[in-house]
């Protein structure tokens, strides 16, 4: 489980998040939305511990990002928005070279690889360079590489964005089985179609604080609004959000 208490993070002038506090639960889908410059990104890295906030905590498990980062990465998988994969090495081998930061032996990197690369369809290009992936391909490696450890806890920055209809679907099919697997999922998306058919909560950020933390459903209610897009919108109180 991921929790957030009273998160605050400033750059200079500018107040990036003010205050966010929310709960993403294990054994279920929680979206975090919102409009760009909402604050998203920015709790994000602090979640994964690549930023330290100014005042608040995060614990993941219940270990203290903070006091020991360390333990907590090793609790996390991290897609974030950047993939940064290394072009010369193949799919399988960029997996395997994370399994190896990890301290993982070889055969369990060499189980769990395959186990990753068939679950997620990357069979027909896991033995090819990294230069020249389509997006799509890029995300998959990534995903798989954020999940070489076995963590308990996944932090998901788009995850579908660049996949074409079918590797979309195959992503949500993977989604739900972390799901069900009884893992922490928290993903960050623009695509409300995704948020609908995956979310089991949603976390909605604005001017750097939570406005929202419910189920789809409860927001719909909330709001008065018949589709989530809609409910999203006023929630945010500006059309801009469309365009985040």
């Amino acid at each position: 489980m991921i929790e957030v208490s009273d998160l605050h993070k400033q750059f200079g002038s500018v107040v990036a998040v003010d205050g966010v506090s929310f709960r993403a639960k294990d054994g279920i889908i929680t979206g975090l939305l919102g409009p760009n410059g909402a604050g998203k990104t920015t709790t994000l890295r602090c979640l994964y511990t690549l930023m330290r906030p100014d005042r608040g905590g995060v614990r993941v498990d219940g270990i203290d990002a903070i006091a020991d980062p360390g333990a907590v990465r090793r609790r996390l998988g991290v897609l974030p928005d950047a993939r940064g994969l290394y072009k010369r090495l193949t799919a399988r081998e960029n997996i395997a070279y994370f399994g190896r930061l990890h301290g993982l032996d070889e055969a369990t990197i060499a189980t769990r690889s395959a186990a990753t690369i068939a679950a997620l369809g990357m069979a027909e290009f896991a033995d090819r360079r990294a230069e020249g992936f389509s997006q799509g391909q890029r995300v998959k490696t990534a995903i798989a590489r954020a999940l070489i450890h076995d963590p308990t806890n996944v932090i998901l920055d788009e995850p579908t964005n660049g996949l074409d209809v079918m590797a979309t679907r195959a992503m949500r099919d993977f989604l739900r089985n972390l799901r069900a697997d009884g893992r922490c999922v928290l993903f960050s998306s623009h695509i409300m179609q995704e948020v609908a058919a995956l979310c089991d909560r949603i976390v909605v950020i604005a001017h750097g604080r939570v406005v929202a933390d419910e189920s789809p459903d409860a927001l719909r209610e909330q709001t008065g609004e018949a589709n989530l897009e809609d409910a999203f919108v006023r929630l945010i109180g500006t059309d801009e959000g469309l365009a985040a």
